[in-house]
Order: C-alpha cells, then sequence, then structure tokens
C-alpha cells in the first residue's frame, strides 16, 4: 500500500467518477484504475462498488476512506511542523459559507484579504451547514464561515460576530407601526420560511417557536434564499426575520423594524477541523472579517445568541 493509491482511492471518492478522479491526479484512467484494484487486491477488500452510477463507496470502502483521510491529514501536518509554514499565509484552501452570508459578508472583505496574502487561494463551496459540518470532518473542507455553536468535539470554533435578526414584512403590515417589537408580538400567520437544510430556517423556527403552531391554521411559505422571501413579502404579503447584514437601507426601510432588547442574533464563526493548524492563516482571516462589519456586532451584550441545532 502506497501513499499515491491512498490519494487515488480519495479522489475517486470525491468524484465518484474514473475520468475526473484521474483529471484531478493528472493521470491517465488507466493508471488509477490500476492502482486502485491493486490495493482492493491487497487488502482483500472491495473498496468501491462499481455497478453504481455514479460510484459509491462499499461500507468497508466508507472506513478505509474515512481513516485515510485522517492519514493524509496527519501527514500535511507533520509537513507544515518541519516545513515552518505555520506562519505562513500561503497555499491553497478549501472554504465551505452558509447561503445566508455569501452575497452579504464575502464581498466585504474577501478583496482586501486577497490584496494582503496575494499568496493565499480559497476555493470558497456554498453548502448547508450540515454539509459543511461534514465536509470538515473528512477533510473535504480546510475552514467555513458559517453559525454557531456546533457542540461538536471534532471541530474547532472561533467566534467571530452576533448579527441581530430583524423582522422584514410587507409595508403594510401592522407589525411595523412601532418602533420596536417584542417576540411575543409576532402573529405567526403569513411566516415565509427558507427551505429544510438552511440552519437560518431553524433558527427562525426557534424565535418564533413554530414548531408548535397548528400547520392547519399558519400559512408557512418557503423560499430558496433570503432575497426571493424579500420580493415575494414587498409584492405581496407576510413577513419573515432576515439577518442585518441583509438589510439594504435604500431599498428595506419600509419593510424593517428592531426587536426590543435582547435582540435575537445568531452567532457567526469560523469553523476548522480540531486538528487545523494554521493559525496565523485563522488569525489574519478573523481580522479582515471583523474590519469589515458593524462595531455593534463584536459583542452580543445586547442580544441573545438562537441556536440552531
Amino acid at each position: 500500500m502506497t501513499l499515491q493509491q491512498i490519494k487515488y482511492v480519495l479522489a475517486l471518492d470525491s468524484h465518484r467518477h474514473f475520468v475526473n478522479a484521474a483529471e484531478s491526479c493528472f493521470v491517465g484512467q488507466s493508471t488509477l484504475t490500476i492502482q486502485v484494484k491493486k490495493l482492493e487486491e491487497e487488502i482483500g477488500v472491495t473498496l468501491f462498488d462499481r455497478n453504481e452510477h455514479p460510484l459509491k463507496p462499499t461500507p468497508l470502502g466508507e472506513i478505509f476512506i474515512a481513516k485515510s483521510r485522517q492519514i493524509m491529514r496527519e501527514i500535511q501536518e507533520l509537513k507544515d511542523i518541519f516545513n515552518d509554514e505555520l506562519s505562513q499565509i500561503k497555499g491553497i484552501f478549501k472554504a465551505g459559507i452558509i447561503p445566508t452570508l455569501t452575497p452579504y459578508l464575502l464581498p466585504t472583505f474577501v478583496d482586501s484579504f486577497f490584496k494582503k496574502h496575494n499568496q493565499t487561494f480559497f476555493e470558497i463551496e456554498e453548502l448547508e451547514s450540515e454539509s459543511i459540518i461534514q465536509s470538515l470532518k473528512i477533510g473535504k473542507l480546510d475552514l467555513a464561515i458559517m453559525a454557531t455553536p456546533l457542540n461538536d468535539t471534532q471541530l474547532r470554533e472561533i467566534p467571530l460576530f452576533y448579527e441581530p435578526f430583524l423582522l422584514f414584512a410587507h409595508e403594510k403590515n401592522q407589525m411595523l407601526k412601532n418602533r420596536k417589537i417584542k417576540i411575543s408580538e409576532l402573529t405567526y400567520t403569513d411566516i415565509w420560511l427558507l427551505k429544510q437544510g438552511h440552519c437560518f430556517r431553524n433558527q427562525i423556527i426557534n424565535i418564533c417557536d413554530l414548531k408548535h403552531l397548528n400547520p392547519n391554521r399558519n400559512i408557512l411559505l418557503e423560499g430558496g434564499n433570503i432575497e426571493t422571501l424579500k420580493i415575494m413579502i414587498k409584492q405581496t404579503s407576510g413577513y419573515t426575520l432576515i439577518p442585518e447584514l441583509a438589510f439594504n437601507e435604500n431599498l428595506d426601510k419600509n419593510n424593517v423594524i428592531r426587536f426590543e432588547a435582547p435582540e435575537p442574533c445568531r452567532e457567526i464563526s469560523l469553523v476548522v477541523h480540531k486538528n487545523f493548524n494554521k493559525e496565523k492563516l485563522i488569525e489574519e482571516l478573523r481580522k479582515s472579517i471583523l474590519a469589515s462589519i458593524p462595531k455593534k456586532f463584536k459583542t452580543n451584550e445586547r442580544f441573545y445568541t438562537v441556536k440552531w441545532r
């Protein structure tokens, strides 16, 4: 068994296709196929079910792949120690971010960060929270920006900021007549939610205590992203909650009202595997993000954090 064979297996797991896996490893398909087959024969285990399309690891293959990813991560850590790379900001990193942050947070800091660290490259993927968690654990992602706390012993959370929730409603909605609103004053009817899978949806459900509502008496309309919900509410009726970074002063000022203190908020953190050791990268990324957000987000004294899991 060689490290190269393990790399081929991991590539095949990532792409679930022999041609694509081979291309990612810069070898011919026959080379990758032969080496994976040799490894299977050596250990006496079939790692992939070739009758499935796309390819799918066998149960024993899943175990082998999980352990292999752990081994490759530890090998990289060993290289970092002896190559003195822990204090350097360079390389290619795979990052995940939740969809309710992508359009509002990324544009505020990525340009300045990469101008300062021009030897650093991010492959950024927009994923739902549970997919991010799984990808961090198996090494498909190096880091993520997402809502926390997660309370997962395999992952490390570096809190960044606390983003308040705002009530967003049709401009004629009666709830907008007051200067601020209490959670207890929400009507629980005509509420718009993101589709299942979004942690932000779960947070709204927890704030509004929607899990106890009668589905026959309340209308729950679902949308794919926050901007879609905002447009639909403006053109029809109803309301939702939005994170404050999604508030556009020029376009949304007649549709938004704040909650009374303590305001509900979501905690946003950098999340990495517990063994990730690029401390300089984490610190520089943290500083860039903090420099791009409102000062009031940096402390949770006025807020209470809403959990999603």
